[in-house]
């Protein structure tokens, strides 16, 4: 029951106390009077005194439980507004510091500009390949799965009861050739736009570097000699190494220790 009701039921008592007592004194008719006698008359007043005080002692109670819920609702509101307050206030953040995310690579030690640690290449790289110790221009292309190199005179025998393959690579600015032999990592199929038929190709590991990043790769073995670059760098090589950026060309340059070993020998 709310607080406001039972004001009015106390009051709605009391009235009714009153009434009754008034009566009593004055009877039920106009012409009719009720004697009764002063002790009981004592009594009956000191009786509706109790009652008033216990009436009025019930008010108070609930005026204050009233307010005791009223405060109580009051701090639960709050808590409840400080909360959602909480939540959707923008949060601070430290100010943009500016930086320059790809600075300038140094052309005496071979550095690249990179970003989040991945090495920025453009359209066309320099690439150094260990083994035969020369230096190509290759075509960087995400589009294409697996790397491949200029291969001619393609053999494949049998070495300790393994596959190998025996291939020539061209000597860079000339007509010469140089024979290496490696061991075949895998054969792959390649679907061309210019044939219908699949080609088999088979795969070695080759040790490369462009810039000043070096690894192992793939590289499926193919006559380029009618292409304009003899290497061609795909996903194998540059997924979660490298970022092309499409408007630049030699982005990257070899170290000069890579340089000087190759016009040593």
């Amino acid at each position: 029951m709310g607080s406001k009701q039972m004001r009015a039921d106390i009051r709605r008592s009391l009235g009714l106390l009153a009434s009754g007592f008034v009566m009593l004194l004055a009877g039920c008719s106009s012409d009719r009077y009720l004697m009764v006698p002063k002790q009981n008359l004592t009594e009956l007043n000191t009786s509706v005194q109790t009652q008033r005080a216990t009436l009025v002692t019930m008010e108070g109670n609930a005026n204050a439980r009233q307010e005791q819920l009223l405060g109580a609702e009051r701090e639960s509101t709050q808590s409840i507004l400080e909360a959602i307050k909480t939540q959707v206030e923008k949060p601070s953040c430290p100010p943009v510091q500016p930086q320059n995310i790809c600075p300038s690579a140094d052309p005496t030690s071979g550095m690249a500009a990179r970003l989040k640690g991945k090495l920025i290449v453009g359209e066309v790289e320099r690439i150094y390949l260990a083994d035969p110790e020369q230096v190509y221009t290759a075509r960087i292309d995400s589009g294409a799965e697996t790397s491949s190199i200029d291969a001619r005179n393609i053999t494949r025998f049998e070495r300790d009861g393994n596959n190998w393959v025996r291939f020539d690579v061209p000597v860079s600015g000339s007509d010469e050739l140089i024979t290496l032999e490696k061991e075949v990592s895998r054969r792959v199929k390649v679907i061309q736009a210019s044939a219908e038929d699949p080609e088999r190709r088979v795969v070695v590991e080759l040790q490369f570097a462009i810039g000043d990043h070096q690894q192992v790769a793939e590289f499926t073995l193919t006559d380029r000699d009618d292409l304009s670059y003899e290497v061609l760098i795909g996903r194998n090589v540059l997924r979660d190494v490298m970022l092309i950026d499409v408007g630049q060309e030699f982005a990257t340059k070899l170290p000069e220790s890579i340089l000087h070993k190759r016009n040593d020998s």
